[in-house]
This record gives C-alpha cells, sequence and structure tokens, in this order.
C-alpha cells in the first residue's frame, strides 16, 4: 500500500532521541471547491537528545517544496522518499523545522476528505487521521507517544465555517487561526471544514463549570437533525463520566460533527468528534438505532480521556483506548440515572459479545493486548477483540476488583497520566493499589493470550429433584489452525442463575449464586443441600464473564419450548446467543435454529433483539443451511417475515423490523408484487410509512429480482437527489441479476480507482447477492488474479473493502477453499492481506460445516 510501513521499533527509537514541544500548521483550502491540491506549511519544534543525530518526519503529499531545518534549506527532492523526509544533523536541544508541500484532497476517508453534496453542489472537507493520517495533511511525527500542541490556521472560501480541536474563532479575510491545543497526539487532531449548518448549546457542570456544545451537519440533513436528543445524551455522559472519573473534561469545548462518507462509525478527535452522517436519521428507525447512536456518542465522549487525556505509548494497547470507551459507554446507559436504555447489557451481549466470539475463533485471533509491529498490524486490529472482547473482560475485571475498586484506580490513573502516555502495566498498577488484588495472574490469562472458554454445567440429582451435586466444567478448544498461541483454561467470574416458571407463565429468576471459577477443567459449586433443580439453570448470568455458555440438555429442552418466556431481557439474550453460537459451530442444525427463532420471536420484546435474529436467520439459511433445504427453509422464514409484518402493532418498531426482513428474503411474484404494491400506494399496511428510506429497501429488493431495471431505478434517485439516494442506487444498479450489470459493478470497483469510499462500498453491498452465486461464480478466479494488485496500488480503507466484500463467500464449497489456499501460497501477500484473506477462508470452512451438520440433521 502507498507510503512507508513505520515499525515499532522505528518509533521506539525515534521516541528516544525526540521531544516534540509544537506544530504551527498552515493550510490554504481556499480553492477547496475545486478540489486537486491545497498548500500545506507545517513549522516543528522539537528538541533532540544527540548532536548530529539522523530521524524523519512522515508525509504523504504529491509535491515538497520546501524543507527547512534550523534555517538550512535541504534539498527536498534528495530527502523526500516514499512518505519521509530525511533529517540529518539535528543539534541536541532546540531544532525546528519547515516543511512547505502540495497536500492532496481524498476521496476515501481518509486524510483530508473532500465531499460534494449533490444537493446544494457545496464541497464539504473533514479529516480522519487514525492511524497513520495526519502525514497526508502536514508533515508529523506520527506516533501516538510523541505528543505536542498544535495551532492551525486555515484559508477557507468566503462563507464557509473551519472547526478545529480548539474553539473556533471569528475570521479575518476568510483566515480562521486558532490557539494551541494542549499536548494531544497527531491522530486526534482534526480540521472540519465547509458551509456547514451548526446548533449550540452548553453543559453546565459543577462548581460552575461550563462547556461550550456544537452539533453540525450538512444544510441538506438540517431539518432531520434531533439535536435535542443529542444534547441530552451528551450531559448524560458528562454527568456520568465525570463523577465516575473524578477528573473534569479536559478540553475547551465540545463539537460533534456528522460528516459524510465516513469510514467507522466515529473518531474521539479531542473536542472535534467526527460521526457519519448516517447517524442523521432521515427517515423512521427502530429504537435500536437510537440506543446504537446514544452508545457511540457516549464512546466519543469517553475517549475524552481514555485516550485523548491518556494515550497508549505504542498501538500495542490499542484496546485500552477502544475497549474502556466501550465498557465505559454502556455502563453509563445501563447505570446513569434518568437513562432511556437501562437494559444496555442485553444489547452489549447480543451485539458486542456476538462480534468478539466470532473475532476469537477465526485464524486471526490474537491477545487483548496485541502485538503489533507496524502500521499496517494496527491497520487490520480495530477488530472485535480490541473492542468487543476487551470491553467484555473489562466487564468481568469489575466483577472481579468491585465497581467501585475499579473507579477509584482509574481516578488515580489519570491523575498520574494526564496529557501522557501509559502503558498496560500502568493501569493495572492503579486497580491493584485499590483493589488489592493481584492482577498479574489475571492479565496474564485475560490480556496477553487468544481464545475463548466453553462453560457446561454437570449437575446431578436425588429422585426428589434435589440436587446432589454441581460442576461447572471448563473446556479450552483448540485455537483455530494458523492461529498463533495455546488453548488456556482461565479464571472466570461468574453469577449462576436458577430460573423457574411463575404463576403468569413467565420464567422469573428463584435463585442466583456468585462465584470465582477457577482455571481448570472442574470447579464444584457448593449449593444449600436439599436445593431442587430448577426448570432452568444458566450459566454466566447477568453476562459477568467472557465464555461460550452451553445449557444442560434438561435446561435445552426447556428453553427451546419457553425461550421467550424469561421475564427479563439479558437471559433471554444469552440464550439466544448461545443458540446462535450452536448454530455457528455445527452443533444445532439451520433448520433447528429456525424453528427455535421461529418459536420464541413473538415473545421478544427487545427490538435490538429481534433485528439481530433477523440478520442471523437470513446468514445462517445463506450460508449454513444444507443446498437442498435451503429453498424450503426461505420460504418458511418469507412467509413467518409477512405473516409477523401483518400483525405487528401499527407504526411500531417491530412492524418496520418485519417489513425490512421481509424486502431482504421477499421471492416470489406474489410477495414482489407486495413490494411493487407498498410503493405505488396500491398496497397498504396499517401503520407502515413507507418513507424515504423503506422505499430504497424495496427497490434494492426489487432490482435484485430483476423485477426493477434502470428506468426504475432513476426514477426513485430522481425522488431522492441525495448523497444517500446516489448511494442506493448505486447498490441496486449492482444487485442487477445480469451479466452486463455484474461486469459494470466490478469495473467500476476493481479495475477503475474513481468511487468515493462510500460509493464504492454501497457497489459492493450490491454485487454480491445470495441468491445470485451462478452469477458470482466466474469473479472467484478474477478477485485471486487482483487482490494482491488492488493492496498494493489503493488506500488502506479502499483496498479493504475490496479484500473483504468481494472475496467469494457466498461460493461456500471446497473449490474455493483450495483456491483460496493456492493463492495463499504462491502470492506471497504481507501479512495485513494474509490475515484478511485468511479470515474469510475461515468463513467459508465453518459454512461447510455447519451445512455438512445440518445435512444429518434431515
Amino acid at each position: 500500500m502507498p507510503g512507508t510501513n513505520l515499525t515499532r521499533e522505528e518509533a521506539q527509537r525515534r521516541a528516544a532521541l525526540l521531544t516534540v514541544d509544537s506544530y504551527e500548521i498552515e493550510l490554504d483550502l481556499s480553492g477547496a471547491q475545486e478540489g486537486g491540491t491545497y498548500r500545506s506549511v507545517a513549522t516543528v519544534r522539537f528538541d533532540s537528545a544527540e548532536a548530529g543525530a539522523e530521524t524523519f518526519i512522515d508525509l504523504v503529499a504529491p509535491t515538497v517544496h520546501e524543507v527547512v531545518l534550523n534555517g538550512t534549506a535541504l534539498d527536498a527532492a534528495a530527502v523526500f522518499h516514499d512518505s519521509r523526509i530525511a533529517l540529518a544533523g539535528l543539534e541536541a536541544g532546540p531544532n525546528v523545522l519547515r516543511v512547505v508541500a502540495d497536500c492532496a484532497y481524498t476521496n476515501s476517508g481518509e486524510g483530508l476528505h473532500r465531499f460534494v453534496d449533490p444537493v446544494d453542489q457545496q464541497a464539504y472537507l473533514y479529516t480522519q487521521f487514525e492511524v497513520p493520517d495526519a502525514r497526508r495533511v502536514f508533515a508529523s511525527f506520527e506516533q501516538p507517544d510523541l505528543k505536542a500542541t498544535f495551532q492551525f490556521t486555515v484559508k477557507a472560501p468566503t462563507g464557509w465555517t473551519v472547526i478545529s480541536n480548539s474553539p473556533t474563532a471569528e475570521p479575518k479575510d476568510d483566515l480562521w487561526v486558532f490557539e494551541p491545543t494542549p499536548r494531544i497526539s497527531t491522530y486526534i487532531t482534526a480540521l472540519i471544514v465547509g458551509p456547514y449548518h451548526s446548533v449550540h448549546s452548553s453543559y453546565e457542570g459543577p462548581a460552575g463549570q461550563t462547556v461550550p456544545l456544537g452539533i453540525y451537519c450538512r444544510p441538506s440533513l438540517a431539518e432531520f437533525l434531533d439535536a435535542d436528543e443529542i444534547f441530552a445524551v451528551t450531559r448524560q455522559g458528562f454527568d456520568w463520566f465525570q463523577e465516575k472519573f473524578d477528573y473534569a473534561y479536559p478540553f475547551a469545548k465540545y463539537d460533534q460533527l456528522f460528516v459524510p462518507e465516513f469510514n467507522a462509525g466515529a473518531m474521539e478527535n479531542a473536542g472535534a468528534v467526527t460521526f457519519r452522517d448516517q447517524y442523521v436519521f432521515r427517515s423512521k428507525v427502530t429504537d435500536a438505532a437510537y440506543e446504537r447512536r446514544a452508545e457511540t456518542i457516549l464512546h466519543e465522549l469517553a475517549h475524552m480521556w481514555f485516550g485523548d487525556l491518556v494515550t497508549m505509548e505504542w498501538w500495542n494497547d490499542l484496546w485500552l483506548n477502544e475497549s474502556f470507551a466501550t465498557y465505559t459507554s454502556v455502563a453509563c446507559q445501563a447505570y446513569a440515572p434518568g437513562s432511556k436504555w437501562p437494559n444496555a447489557w442485553t444489547t452489549f451481549a447480543n451485539s458486542e459479545k456476538t462480534w468478539a466470539y466470532r473475532q476469537d475463533q477465526l485464524p486471526s485471533t490474537h491477545p487483548i493486548m496485541a502485538e503489533i509491529n507496524d502500521l499496517e498490524d494496527v491497520l487490520v486490529n480495530f477488530d472485535g477483540i480490541t473492542y468487543a472482547k476487551g470491553a467484555s473482560v473489562l466487564k468481568q475485571l469489575v466483577a472481579y476488583v468491585g465497581m467501585d475498586e475499579f473507579f477509584q484506580g482509574v481516578q488515580a490513573y489519570f491523575k498520574a497520566h494526564a496529557f501522557g502516555n501509559t502503558r498496560l502495566p500502568d493501569l493495572l498498577g492503579a486497580l491493584e493499589k485499590t483493589s488489592g488484588r493481584d492482577l498479574k495472574t489475571w492479565s496474564k490469562a485475560w490480556l496477553e493470550t487468544a481464545g475463548i472458554n466453553v462453560l457446561r454445567p454437570e449437575i446431578a440429582t436425588d429422585e426428589s429433584g434435589a440436587i446432589t451435586s454441581f460442576t461447572v466444567l471448563q473446556e479450552a478448544p483448540a485455537l483455530p489452525a494458523g492461529a498463533k498461541g495455546e488453548p488456556t483454561l482461565r479464571p472466570h467470574r461468574i453469577a449462576i442463575g436458577f430460573y423457574d416458571l411463575d404463576g403468569s407463565g413467565k420464567l422469573v429468576r428463584t435463585n442466583r449464586f456468585e462465584l470465582d471459577i477457577e482455571a481448570a477443567a472442574r470447579t464444584e459449586v457448593e449449593l444449600p443441600a436439599g436445593t431442587p433443580r430448577p426448570a432452568v439453570v444458566l450459566l454466566n448470568d447477568d453476562d459477568l464473564s467472557y465464555a461460550k455458555v452451553r445449557l444442560d440438555e434438561e435446561s435445552l429442552r426447556f428453553v427451546t419450548e419457553h425461550l421467550g418466556d424469561f421475564a427479563e431481557s439479558l437471559p433471554r439474550a444469552l440464550c439466544w446467543a448461545s443458540a446462535w453460537d450452536m448454530t455457528r459451530d455445527g452443533e444445532l442444525a439451520t433448520r433447528d435454529y429456525l424453528a427455535l427463532v421461529l418459536s420464541g420471536i413473538a415473545k421478544e420484546s427487545d427490538i435490538g433483539v429481534v433485528q439481530s435474529l433477523h440478520r442471523q436467520v437470513k446468514l445462517a439459511i445463506d450460508l449454513y443451511a444444507a443446498p437442498e433445504w435451503r429453498d424450503a427453509g426461505l420460504t418458511q422464514w418469507t412467509d413467518a417475515t409477512l405473516a409477523h409484518l401483518r400483525t405487528a402493532e401499527p407504526a411500531g418498531d417491530h412492524q418496520l423490523a418485519w417489513a425490512r426482513a421481509f424486502a431482504a428474503t421477499a421471492r416470489t411474484p406474489q410477495q414482489l408484487d407486495l413490494l411493487q404494491g407498498l410503493l405505488t400506494g396500491t398496497e397498504t399496511i396499517e401503520g407502515l410509512a413507507v418513507d424515504t428510506e423503506l422505499r430504497w429497501v424495496f427497490v434494492e429488493r426489487l432490482a435484485a429480482t430483476g423485477v426493477f431495471d434502470e428506468p426504475e431505478i432513476a426514477a426513485e434517485l430522481e425522488r431522492d437527489r441525495t448523497a444517500a439516494g446516489e448511494r442506493h442506487a448505486a447498490t441496486a444498479r449492482a444487485a442487477r441479476p445480469t451479466p452486463e450489470a455484474k461486469a459494470e459493478a466490478w469495473a467500476s470497483v476493481v479495475e477503475a480507482d474513481t468511487l468515493p469510499n462510500a460509493v464504492q462500498e454501497a457497489v459492493i453491498g450490491g454485487f454480491v447477492q445470495t441468491d445470485q452465486r451462478e452469477l458470482l461464480a466466474p469473479y472467484s478466479a478474477k478477485f485471486f488474479d487482483a487482490v494482491k494488485d488492488v493492496w498494493e496500488s489503493r488506500s488502506h480503507e479502499i483496498a479493504q473493502q475490496i479484500a473483504v466484500g468481494l472475496y467469494p463467500s457466498l461460493l461456500v464449497s471446497q473449490e474455493t477453499l483450495d483456491a483460496t489456499d493456492a493463492w495463499l501460497a504462491s502470492a506471497q501477500p504481507n501479512a495485513s492481506l494474509r490475515r484478511l484473506i485468511s479470515e474469510s477462508r475461515s468463513g467459508v470452512e465453518r459454512a461447510l460445516r455447519a451445512r455438512a451438520a445440518d445435512a444429518e440433521s434431515a
């Protein structure tokens, strides 16, 4: 991929040599409406520990005009090569470097991204620098432990607004001059530039604290911006975090900016957080979408302390940022007074945990504290281990040491390391002092090893039904082929829940035991003599630990008939998750999983769980069902989605979710006629508003089934001449079931390199249709012919979309595995690309096993 790959050893040498004081950055963005390049001038002040030493500064730029070190002009052509400027003859003590370059706008969501809104034809800019992309905008020492202050001066077109980490001052002659930031890392600096719409307020905290708050989006989205709701969640986060962290918000203001074509969910730039603008909802969404947006808002706010105030020294401790932000954001939702989502741990169990379990069973699984040798390692390491497993393990750590003791340790950690950099032992040491627990053994088992454990109950009873023995069995399955490390039995802090039906037919908890499970194959559980065996025994009740849980045979039989009868959402979610995990592992046939879902989903009140079940059932039928039964399974599922759509509460969340689920698999002429009728208004379902986004859901399915073609897609785009409409139209065009449509989509993504990141993602999403396997088959060989060249010539985000999105995952066969193995052996890809392809291969291998299990159950 373009640019030199910084290694950990190089970063350590540079950090030992340099202390960076400040950056003064001048950018001329006055030509941003036209695009192309812009002038970047960076003045960097730093100290060198050695006279005459050599080092380098990072820069990705089409042209470097000047490099001046301590008043001496260097030959730019000689010292600038492949994203680095060589610096020789440093002075001991203070040095001053000035670099003048022409840098390029991007359309990949990296560096300084430029987007033109089709509604007003205005350009909108924003930066995205994590991991190594500040160097695309200004010369910088691009590593997290070389913190400095940053002072930005920006020339912008008349009438535009410029937002940065420091408060926005009034411009003079279109020149925006910002005050220097506190000492922060390069990757959390930010600029957002354009004719953005804004809403302003403030957070009024304790002891007269006032923090200015701003929310920004494009004017074309302003009518949909629910600023009051976003401010409310933000204030809740300020209240809860400042109390728990005992450290005041560390920056001068807090802006939240919803920006176009954003690759991630959001980014924790200090005081200027950027979000994908799909979080400004143009149409009706379910409460699950609002809950997810709130978690993202709180996650980024938590980063102001975890990551921005205190930053990891190197990327192997990335989890210190992401796991803590994830854990504390969900904890805030669950525990903060007045929260709308007190069942946030249900969502966590249902989404983050399942993501972590899936990631932890791939050949790329790694310890939470990962070994990061270079920047390419970290670029593919924003994964389910770093975020979700790490947060799950932190939840267990809180149960292990106590919540009060945990946050007391965190408070000491912030006070000791504010505006500095840390390693894992810094945090563990603080927690050991406040908890009195020795965490070295815990850390070794949980943070420094890979893989997952399975917990099962072993229960014996007497003739009266009283429990005579209760043992928790722990397994450490073999790691996937190619994974590093050894299976590890771990200590677990778990709760065990006993559940029985009450008089109203609800499954309620009748007993709960909390205990430490030893790092052993068997842990005996002491119960009072005569304890009756309940209908359901649930290990890891309350989801305290990170482990795959299995039910004993008696509990499984009961849950199969009564899963929807749990009175509380979290035990339901844990049982749903266990069933899904068993399906993925080939322990539960896909057809049996479908039967379980159909038997219990009508009683599932949590809309987030319902929507997850929709996705999981479709995935199971598409990939894990025996091919000869797949059509029957799809028919059964689609008929059920339509029945639930017709009976769901009018205008409710469940109705909308079932409408989307029905559209995802509608296939018969009658079903497709219904979609057309709902679009034209000749068919109605009471309460179902077929608004802009739902229309596109129907259009995309009708295009994928060949009912709609270019005229209908173009007509729908004419109704929705927005950036979102253009993306939906791109998806619909790529989804058409013709060789010509597939060839056109493939060429636009693989053979050309002009699509913006969001449009490319939309095309890939349309290209890959689960009921078009025959059309996609010829592209398997084309993928392996092209993917290495794509990886080496495109930016990371663009290349990763292609490598993951176009891998032939739907062609579940031994031939696909063989083709992958042959490519891995002959192409000699670098470690990052090898990882991504190996992960996709693992998915095909898992699908083959699950299909075999489904066929055997017939």
